[in-house]
């Protein structure tokens, strides 16, 4: 039982990595401390891996992968594990919402709430095995028998950020295992401990040794998981700048890759929808993880005659928030993660106001809250849409308000970004917002509310990523395409 601070958690095993099916002590001293962001204190301390640690950790997901049972048993077999995995992590949920709350400050009761869906990705995952396409028959053009099958991709180097560990991680591992692939997890250093119980999880539910691999490692050793051949395909949640030096590794030995990157989402206000019930809804979703969220709807599209009303709604919201402690039960919203993207925040909102932006609410260090890393929800309005409040993913809760012209502008102004991750139209009318939606290009849109879903599908256009996450669509990734021709259909067909 090791005891971290604010939250007793069952990890036995924070000193080592997860390699092959054992816990495996690190090549190296290099340690790296998890801050608990309310207190500043050391939450926990686990080891980086060096360049000798990430290469037995491949060798060992390459070794399970060629050799092992894995890739071998039947996408049923293959479901058992999963499902056994989620029936554990379903026991474990308190210790999930207590880590995740401690790693990077969501509210514990949302990391309650949230982290007891995790077990249904492996679930959801797991049911393919029986409705996914995995084989098809079909006629070749010049005769015979034809099979288009869909293999697993290889071994897999799934890279995760910060903020929502837990859930960045199921959504690499759940598909690629089912789809037969083994893997190589690199945990974000800000935040491994999800990790940790993950591991502790597939440890005790007997996968295959070498299935699943698990290391912290910084940006350094990261990269050598991306440049290593023995790495068939990298998945990586993260900033844009890492993203696009991930994909031109990959390009240079034409790996697979898949890329959920950074967001600046624009929220279109339409005329005929109620100023008060949008504010309530943007406000709402612009605090779930401190702001903390790739997807968040954080430039707002309004008229420009309306923009001073929307702005002073919003500030009015943001006015009822009650920041403090993840875990108190009294808090609307809890920290930033860390010191560093507090600093970061700060910094682009005092950009934004450098630039000609109003600073409407927040902005600032809560009263009372001495220590910790915490800021006020803030609004800025009058930003012009190519200032760097509109244009770069500040990644806390900051909303800026665009005046536009009319509605055309609307649709301009959320198009003219780097970005297309998510977006919504708030209006009255499904129609309009069947029609605004067709306009925009978003890998989501949703009406009158932040909305996405990766039981349909999770990604985005233009910077924001290359590929899906979720669904159907998060699964075909983790698959090479095969055609097998024979001049007649053997016996032994799947």
């Amino acid at each position: 039982m090791t005891t971290v601070t604010g939250t007793s958690v069952p990890l036995t095993h924070l000193d080592a990595f997860y390699i092959g099916g054992e816990w495996v002590r690190p090549s190296s001293e290099d340690s790296v401390d998890v801050i608990h962001p309310a207190t500043e204190d050391v939450y926990a301390t686990v080891p980086f891996a060096r360049e000798s640690d990430m290469n037995r950790a491949v060798a060992a997901a390459r070794e399970a992968f060629d050799n092992g049972p894995w890739p071998r048993l039947t996408h049923k077999e293959r479901a058992g594990y999963m499902r056994a995995m989620a029936d554990e992590l379903r026991r474990r949920t308190d210790d999930l919402a207590g880590i995740w709350a401690s790693e990077m400050g969501i509210l514990h009761v949302d990391a309650v709430t949230r982290g007891a869906r995790i077990p249904g990705i492996y679930e959801t995952y797991a049911g393919f095995a029986d409705t996914f396409d995995w084989t098809e028959r079909h006629e070749p053009a010049g005769g015979g028998f034809g099979m288009l099958l869909r293999e697993p991709v290889g071994v897999v180097g799934a890279i995760i950020p910060w903020n929502a560990a837990i859930v960045a991680m199921s959504f690499k591992i759940a598909p690629a295992l089912i789809a037969g692939c083994t893997v190589v997890l690199k945990s974000a250093p800000e935040a491994p401990v999800s990790a940790y119980l993950l591991a502790e999880v597939a440890h005790s539910v007997g996968l295959p040794p070498g299935v699943l691999n698990i290391v912290t490692a910084d940006r350094e050793v990261s990269e050598l998981l991306v440049r290593n051949r023995g790495i068939d395909k990298i998945s990586f949640t993260g900033s844009t700048v890492a993203g696009k030096k991930i994909a031109e590794i990959c390009a240079q030995r034409v790996a697979r890759v898949n890329l959920e990157l950074g967001g600046k989402s624009a929220a279109l206000v339409l005329d005929d929808y109620d100023i008060a019930t949008a504010a309530a809804s943007l406000a709402g979703s612009a605090t779930e993880l401190t702001g903390q969220v790739c997807s968040a709807l954080t430039r707002v599209v309004v008229s420009r005659h309306r923009h001073d009303e929307l702005v002073e709604a919003l500030s009015a919201e943001f006015a009822k928030v009650r920041v403090g402690n993840q875990f108190d039960a009294n808090s609307d919203m809890g920290p930033i993660a860390m010191k560093r993207q507090l600093d970061m925040v700060n910094r682009i909102v005092a950009q934004g106001v450098e630039q000609g932006a109003t600073l409407a609410a927040g902005g600032r260090r809560p009263e009372g809250l001495d220590r910790g890393y915490f800021i006020e929800p803030t609004v800025l309005g009058n930003v012009d849409n190519q200032s760097v409040v509109a244009s770069d993913e500040i990644f806390g809760p900051v909303l800026s308000v665009i005046p536009a012209d009319n509605e055309q502008d609307q649709i301009r102004i959320a198009n003219d970004s780097r970005y297309g991750l998510n977006a919504a139209v708030f209006t009255n009318d499904e129609e309009r917002a069947w029609e605004f939606a067709r306009q925009i290009r978003s890998g989501t849109v949703g009406h009158n509310a932040h909305r996405n879903s990766h039981a349909i599908a999770f990604g985005g256009f233009k910077e924001s990523g290359i590929g899906r996450e979720g669904g159907r669509e998060g699964l075909i990734p983790y698959t090479e395409t095969k055609v097998i021709i024979l001049d007649r259909e053997p016996k032994n067909a799947i």
